[in-house]
């Protein structure tokens, strides 16, 4: 043994592959700048990239809860099941892949619904969760977010919705796509009981959901650099026979044109929502952050 690896730390001591003895699960890494990151910080910057600002990506339940305050909080139509209506079937049935989605996410279906409260304004809050089959909005996701919109008109409370979506799911044909009428119609009601809606669009928001309800917001917000669309930008071209502009379908680009309304970043969304809400509501907004 050289003198050197006498005055090593043991931490610091290498094992016989030659690795340092570092504990699984301390380090992450950046999916856009690359940067090697503690993840305990990135759990207190709510998974954004304190190098170069990226967005990583969130679970439905995880946005929730850091949006949320703890208490109140109830989780509704929890119960509801997806069902095969068409008896759908490609290189696997429609039935093999919810029940393999439902493993792997420990969620029934793509989108969560709470009842709860944002710095203690009281409000129903919806997050698709992109894992469970791209976020795609069957039967069950327009039921969810539907009868969200009638329990918040019911109970005079506003909504706020994360959107995370490639758009309908082929596997329930035209019944994904007569959600797109029943979540609008939904909002109509919600919009009658004089409450509003804050559409919040994450990366990617696609298809029938950003063809619907996503950008019916009263506020339409989205995070920074999130692909929002119908089709996709490589569709678009081939259709078109032309080069899109750089960052088409980027919020940025779609602030600038006046698609939506303003871009926030995570770790400012609780604020500027409960803000936003309370002004609408005729409510005083609270300084203090809330948990």
């Amino acid at each position: 043994m050289s003198w050197l690896e006498k005055i090593m730390p043991s931490q610091m001591n290498r094992d016989a592959e030659g690795k340092k003895n570092v504990p699984e699960g301390v380090w992450t890494k950046c999916d856009d700048c690359g940067a090697v990151l503690y993840r305990a910080e990135m759990e207190r910057t709510i998974q954004v990239c304190p190098k170069c600002g990226a967005h990583q990506v969130l679970t439905g339940r995880q946005r929730l809860d850091t949006f949320l305050d703890h208490e109140p909080r109830e989780e509704l139509f929890g119960s509801i099941e997806p069902r095969d209506p068409l008896k759908f079937r490609d290189n696997r049935k429609y039935r093999e892949r919810l029940q393999q989605a439902q493993r792997d996410t420990e969620e029934r279906e793509a989108i969560i619904v709470m009842d709860g409260a944002v710095k203690g304004l009281a409000i129903v809050a919806g997050a698709m969760d992109f894992r469970f089959m791209g976020g795609s909005m069957g039967s069950v996701v327009g039921e969810k977010f539907a009868r969200a919109a009638l329990h918040a008109a019911e109970r005079k409370r506003p909504l706020v919705c994360f959107s995370a979506s490639g758009g309908a799911r082929m596997q329930e044909g035209l019944f994904s796509l007569l959600q797109m009428a029943k979540t609008s119609s939904a909002l109509g009601r919600l919009s009658a009981a004089g409450q509003p809606f804050v559409s919040v669009l994450t990366h990617p928001t696609m298809g029938g959901v950003a063809a619907s309800f996503s950008m019916l917001g009263d506020i339409n917000m989205a995070e920074p650099g999130a692909l929002i669309g119908f089709a996709g930008p490589r569709v678009i071209e081939q259709t078109v026979q032309q080069t899109l502009p750089e960052g088409f379908q980027r919020s940025e680009f779609l602030l600038e044109h006046g698609a939506i309304d303003m871009i926030v970043d995570r770790r400012e969304l609780r604020d500027r929502v409960h803000n936003l809400l309370a002004m609408m509501t005729h409510q005083k907004a609270r300084a203090a952050d809330i948990q």
